[in-house]
Parts: C-alpha cells; structure tokens; sequence
C-alpha cells in the first residue's frame, strides 16, 4: 500500500470511511458481519487510516469503529473522528460528545480530530464556543494527536479559519468534477500555499464517479480496458502533492479490492491521462439534464452571473434527487452558497446574450429562473 509521511507517521494512501458501509436496512442497520471483514481486509492490505464521525449512519458509525477496530492492535490503525458542530449548543456539550465518541470508539485518544463539516453558517458557533481552544486543551493532553476540520465553504472563508490558528491538517472535497464546479482547486492551492497537508474527501462524488456516463466510461475503458472508472477518479486526487490520504466510503468488497488495486502501487496522472479525464469530464457534463460542457463561451454574463457553475449546481441536484440522495438538499445548498452572492442565479435578468453564443443552444435564462426558484425553496442562503 502506498503511504504518506507528512510528519505523521506512514499513513496509508487509501483511507477508509465509515459513512457508507454495508447495511441491513436503514442506515443505522450496519451489516456488522460483512463491514468487519472489509475492515481486516483493509488492515491486511495495509490501510491504516480510518475516518468515521458522529453523525455517520445516524449515530452507529463510531460504535462499530470500536467494534471493528478494537480486535487490532491500536498501534495498527490512525483513528480520525470529528466534534459534531452542527450539533453544539453550549459549552458544556464539548465534553459531553468528546467523550461519548472515545467511549463509543473504545479508544483513550483520536490520531486526527476534526471539527466537522465549517461552513459560513457555522463559524459564529465555533467562535462563540471556542472550539478550537477545547480541542486545542485535548490536544495537550493526549487525547488528541493532529488537529484538522472538514471544510464545506468558499476558499475566502478558508483563508479566514487558517489566519486564525495554525491546524495541522484539512479536509475537503476534491474530484475532476468538483474541481472547479466547488472550487476545489482553489481550496487545494490555498491548502498547499501554506504547506497544510490535506485529506481528500469524495474522491469518487458519493460513487457517481464510478459510473459517471455511458460515454464517459467507454472513454476511460478504451485508455486503459483493466482499469475501473473510479481507479480514474481515486489516482486523480491521489497524485496531487500534498495529499496526505484519499478517503473512499467503500460499501462492498468489490469496492475495497479494486481501491486497493489502485492505491497499491499508484500511478500518477500523467499529461496524457488528464486528456482523458478532460474527455470524460466533457461527456459527463453533456449527459446532464442541462447539456453544459462549461465551455464558458457564454461567459462573461453582463450581470455578473457564473453561468456554467450555476448549471453545474443544477445538474448535480438533478443527479442527486434521481438517485434518492438523502442529503440532497443539504448538499445542494452547500454547493449553492459556495457562489459569491453576485455570481447567483438570481441576478439573472433574462437579456438572452449568455443564449445567443452557447454552443448546444441552452435556454440559459429558464433554467437560471428554475434554480433561482429552487434556491428560494429549499431555503439556501447568502
């Protein structure tokens, strides 16, 4: 397994999430059985980090990383969790989670601890409750070894959280889609700037990746007939400098085997690879229900709007409602105020200019106005 040393020890290229494991019924419902043996495949493989929180699987994911986990040698495994800030009201429910999480993980002290899921809406909350600080004080005593967060926001707000205490790491979501649909490009780069090791999350979008198009995944069969079109996605996250791990929420074994062949021995992306992943990522993008290749032969929009993005939002909600997400909306919206207020749908005034240089001739306009109204609806905000 390729590891990665970044002051931390060797960690495994591949981490392992606990927020898609196998299930019986609902998500609560882990298949304890099948999830189990996956963990000792990993472990055997040489994975080492393990992500899980609070939330994951209604509750249940942290118990069975302390079921799992706990039959290993502790030295084995880096053990990632995340104080659950959404879930914060006072102070006093610091203590309560930290140590209702290390109880339910069986474990005295997490490897990486996050503060879970930043965004705009959120930072009042950490500052008023002095998050970082109590995880900070945790740190000091053992409890804690590398203070990180998981971040869903704009690179802005970013630069903000890493001007105001040093972390030792950060997570975020990075994929050839997101790239620059979520500005993980720019969050990469601001991350790297400042020699901040990062964990990948969504490498593979919640498994889109996988089979992104029928289009799509030709493209990549025909580059390499032996390689799976999530391999694609995982080496392109995985090469990227300064990727301390690349997280993958594995639900089968099939899945963890052919990761596992991926991340073995990596192969980086190459020039003529990213060719590829350009072709795919085009086919992908045609195959939506708006057929935006984000060619931006629209763009500049005289108000100001980021048309491709606006559409790029658009398509992955469809994605998401078709496929019976249950965080539809929330990922929606995430994704929605990752656009500067100016740049929203919602400045559209219909002039037509953007319509009259798009290539696949979209009514631009309509579906500005669709996810203006949707915006409203679902209750995303500035």
């Amino acid at each position: 397994m390729e590891t990665r040393d970044f002051g931390y020890g060797d960690i495994s290229l591949l981490g392992f999430g606990f927020m898609r494991l196998p299930v019986k019924g609902t998500p609560a419902e882990i298949d304890i059985d099948l999830a189990t043996e996956m963990v000792d495949l990993a472990i055997e493989s040489g994975v080492n980090y393990f992500d899980t929180a609070y939330m994951y699987h209604n509750g249940e994911s942290e118990n069975f990383a302390g079921r799992a986990l706990s039959r290993h040698d502790r030295s084995s495994y880096k053990l990632a969790s995340k104080m659950p800030l959404l879930f914060l009201k006072e102070k006093s429910d610091l203590d309560k989670f930290f140590n209702e999480q290390l109880k339910k993980c069986r474990v005295d002290y997490f490897d990486f601890y996050m503060i879970h899921g930043i965004t705009r809406n959120l930072v009042k909350l950490l500052r008023d409750l002095d998050v970082y600080d109590y995880v900070l004080r945790k740190k000091k005593e053992g409890r804690v070894k590398h203070i990180g967060f998981s971040f869903h926001d704009t690179p802005e707000l970013l630069d903000e959280l890493l001007d105001e205490h040093p972390y030792d790491f950060a997570q975020i979501q990075l994929n050839y889609v997101d790239w620059e649909l979520q500005r993980s490009k720019t969050l990469y780069e601001t991350l790297a700037a400042k020699k901040i090791p990062v964990i990948v999350m969504e490498p593979i979008r919640g498994g889109t990746l996988a089979n992104p198009c029928a289009e799509a995944v030709e493209i990549f069969k025909k580059a390499d007939p032996d390689s799976s079109p999530a391999s694609w996605a995982l080496r392109y996250a995985a090469s990227l400098p300064g990727v301390q791990t690349v997280l993958s929420g594995m639900t089968t074994p099939e899945q963890l085997r052919d990761n596992l062949k991926t991340m073995k021995t990596l192969k980086p992306v190459t020039a003529e690879d990213q060719k590829v992943i350009d072709a795919a990522l085009l086919a992908f993008n045609k195959a939506a229900n708006i057929p935006c290749t984000a060619c931006r032969y629209c763009m500049d929009c005289p108000e100001g709007v980021e048309i491709p993005r606006n559409l790029g939002v658009f398509n992955n909600y469809e994605r998401l409602l078709s496929e019976k997400h249950p965080w539809a909306k929330m990922i929606f919206k995430m994704e929605y105020d990752l656009l500067k207020t100016e740049e929203r749908a919602q400045n559209c005034v219909s002039c037509g200019e953007c319509v009259k240089h798009c290539p696949q001739h979209i009514d631009i306009p309509h579906f500005l106005s669709e996810l203006d109204k949707l915006e409203k609806s679902a209750g995303a905000g500035a």
